[in-house]
């Protein structure tokens, strides 16, 4: 599974994971590669990203103005109008500083060691009391993971904050 295959965030419930949903999600997904792409290359930490209203909405934190500007000027090279995308995008440059230094975390964050049986989702759940929110902590650990499905026992994972 690639790393925006499915729907996660706090809009991602049951009723709009529906066929309906799924595939209007798989078809703008795919509309919107190039800009799902470079926001990472850009190190901008996704919190939702799901079917909304028949768009696609996007929201995530980037770690400069400069990084926030080229997801916009991306989206509008694939859709000029915008509408179909809703994206709420803000700037925590305290992301930046920690990425530059290696560690990833940005702010205070915890850390985690990784025990038999966890996923990404278990271990979400019992940080932020939703499961859908594990890709807040694969973004905040980019530097250890390269797929949000493969952790390792006793891997140190930084746990962003709320």
């Amino acid at each position: 599974m690639g790393l925006f295959d499915k729907m996660f965030g706090r809009g991602a419930s049951e009723s709009e994971q529906q066929q309906g949903a799924q595939q209007r999600f798989n078809e703008l997904k795919n509309k919107y590669q190039t800009v799902l792409t470079t926001a990472d290359n850009e190190r901008i930490q996704f919190q939702n990203l799901h079917v909304q209203d028949n768009k696609l909405f996007i929201r995530a934190i980037a770690p400069s103005d400069e990084a926030k500007n080229k997801f916009w000027d991306q989206i509008k090279l694939v859709n000029p109008n915008a509408d179909d995308i809703t994206a709420e995008i803000t700037v925590d440059s305290s992301r930046a500083v920690g990425a530059a230094a290696g560690g990833g975390q940005g702010g205070s964050g915890q850390t985690y060691e990784v025990k038999s049986g966890d996923n990404l989702s278990k271990i979400s759940k019992q940080f932020y009391g939703d499961a859908n929110e594990y890709m807040r902590i694969f973004y905040a650990n980019r530097d250890k993971l390269k797929d949000p499905d493969k952790i390792q026992v006793g891997q140190q994972l930084v746990i962003p904050p709320e």
